[in-house]
């Protein structure tokens, strides 16, 4: 059942629409992306995704920036491997076509709730990102030992989301972000996601 959907007509057609969109992270419409591995799911997030879907809303899918920049066979990293100069131009080309999407439907009066991160993620972190690895020879001793335990979860967004709030900012648009987090089962909701929106006014999110 849809709620909210606004009969419009258009010569003798009559069009469902509800005027609302939401942006989500690329895995959480397609979990192949992922680094191997690291997929909870098949497919798509039904937990985050399919409720919002019988709501009526619509959704815009963020490109992956790891997949299309270093491929499917990519090991994980971190923040910092990914905060390179190349690498955030890379976000920004991606994000052109997405902020195109994005000023056409609020040009059309239409309401985007706000953009869906993955907590957890160096690129598309909105409250947690990971830190800790720093490069270096895989088949040295001890190295890959030394960077599993240097992992850590730390506070702040990835460098993907970083990029697309700068965009925003740059374009005068100012959006509510939240994430999915995957180390807890009601986290991966979307009434959960949704209730987070109204903290990103708060800062939360920490610095780019």
């Amino acid at each position: 059942m849809f709620f909210g959907i606004r009969m419009e007509e258009k010569g003798n057609v009559q069009m469902r629409r509800n005027g609302s969109v939401v942006v989500l992270a690329h895995c959480l419409l397609n979990a192949d992306a992922k680094v191997k591995g690291l997929a909870e799911y098949p497919g798509a997030l039904l937990s985050c995704v399919l409720p919002l879907l019988e709501e009526g809303v619509g959704v815009i899918q963020l490109p992956c920036p790891e997949a299309t920049f270093l491929g499917g066979a990519r090991w994980g990293m971190t923040r910092e491997q990914y905060d390179t100069t190349a690498f955030r131009r890379h976000c920004r080309c991606l994000l052109a076509g997405t902020m195109d999407q994005l000023e056409s439907h609020l040009r059309s009066g239409h309401s985007v709730e706000g953009v869906v991160g993955v907590d957890g993620s160096p690129s598309c972190g909105v409250f947690f990102s990971c830190s800790g690895y720093e490069g270096g020879e895989i088949s040295s001793g001890g190295f890959v030992e030394r960077s599993r335990n240097a992992l850590r979860r730390c506070r702040g967004e990835g460098i993907f989301i970083a990029e697309l709030r700068a965009l925003l900012s740059e374009k005068g648009i100012f959006l509510p972000f939240s994430a999915v987090d995957e180390e807890s089962p009601e986290g991966t909701t979307w009434r959960e996601v949704r209730r987070k929106f109204r903290h990103d006014a708060d800062g939360i999110s920490g610095e780019a």
